[in-house]
């Protein structure tokens, strides 16, 4: 399936139906008085998460989505009936926002959520509902409401807890495939990658994280080389960057130093709030590097990086030191949650205050 993360769509919600104008008809009784029923609301328009959806091409090719208006009202005091709502399947970690605005109206981020992302009109008023003791044979009547209308741009930003990241060929797609349920392609050349990844992490019952791999990235990619920024918006959620430095690059004078460097820039030119998230630099293809110049390479990358951060020494391809880095992501990210949930400390000078509250 083609991977999509953007799509512009048109919605519109049902207009409320007509209210009617009416009169009872009996036999012997010359006056019978209002009976004009009010007109139906106009259906909804819903969007709900879907977990077993990843990509937005469902929206790329149907851009009009439209709900039924609500029946118009009716004599002998029947009311219309309401319009059919419809409901837009989303993937988990879609954004909405508006098309001209530019803001954020709604996200999806967890499954089965369901949001009404555009409201029915209300149904107009029949003459029943103008009846008064001055005023016993109305022929007013109101017009249904129309529904919200809107333009709106969908955008799609996984959720997974780790995000890798790296030039092409560092051996992301070989990690994510060696510690998780993930499948992606993997071959000796370039951009492999076309698109995310996502794959569950198993680190004992009950116990597990998700991982992102995102297509690899070069130095000048705001410049637009390369596949550019288009995905790092899925590391945005992430609570922890994987940094791989291909450790033993084919081309010799390819520095590994310089290339994780240029990642760096390229990671603060696109979004600071990204750059300053926890990151961790993982030293892969250490089965290609001499066992007996391991150590000093490895002293000498950190050293001319002057990286103070963790640093962990892999072979993604036979999964040497994989088990300590599965076991460190975890911990670090069970920290997080647990921080998260943690209640909020209260001064106990406020303490009384905020319980009579």
């Amino acid at each position: 399936m083609k991977f999509v993360d953007e799509a512009f769509i048109d919605i519109a919600a049902g207009d409320g139906g007509n209210g009617c104008v009416s009169f009872r008809h009996e036999k012997y009784k010359e006056f019978g008085g209002p009976n004009g029923g009010d007109g139906g609301r106009g259906g909804h328009v819903f969007a709900v998460a879907d977990q077993s959806l990843n990509t937005l091409v469902d929206f790329r090719f149907s851009r009009r989505h439209e709900a039924k208006r609500g029946q118009h009202g009716m004599g002998s005091d029947m009311f219309g009936a309401a319009g059919d709502d419809i409901t837009l399947r989303m993937p988990v970690g879609t954004i909405i926002t508006d098309a001209e605005t530019g803001e954020v109206l709604y996200e999806l981020l967890q499954p089965g959520q369901t949001l009404m992302i555009a409201k029915g009109g209300d149904g107009g008023f029949g003459n029943m509902r103008f009846k008064s003791a001055i005023n016993r044979a109305p022929r007013q009547k109101t017009p249904g409401w129309p529904g919200e209308r809107k333009s709106l741009k969908l955008e799609l930003k996984v959720l997974a807890d780790v995000g890798l990241l790296g030039m092409p060929n560092a051996g992301k797609s070989t990690l994510i495939a060696a510690i998780s349920n993930a499948r992606p392609k993997i071959a000796d050349y370039p951009f492999t990658t076309l698109h995310p990844n996502l794959g569950v992490v198993r680190v004992g019952p009950e116990q597990s994280f998700v991982v992102a791999d995102v297509p690899g990235l070069i130095e000048g990619a705001s410049e637009g080389a390369g596949l550019g920024h288009q995905f790092l918006r899925h590391l945005q959620r992430t609570r922890l960057l994987l940094h791989l430095v291909d450790l033993a690059p084919f081309d010799e004078g390819v520095d590994p130093v310089a290339q994780a460097k240029a990642i760096v820039a390229e990671l603060r030119k696109y979004d600071a709030e990204l750059y300053d998230k926890p990151r961790w630099i993982v030293l892969n293809k250490l089965d290609m590097v001499p066992a007996d110049e391991r150590a000093a390479r490895v002293k000498d990358f950190v050293r001319r990086m002057r990286w103070k951060g963790p640093v962990f020494e892999i072979s993604a391809l036979t999964r040497e030191g994989c088990e300590p880095l599965i076991q460190a992501v975890y911990q670090h990210i069970h920290a997080q949650q647990l921080q998260e949930q943690a209640p909020v400390e209260v001064d106990p000078r406020f303490a009384g205050d905020a319980s009579a509250s």
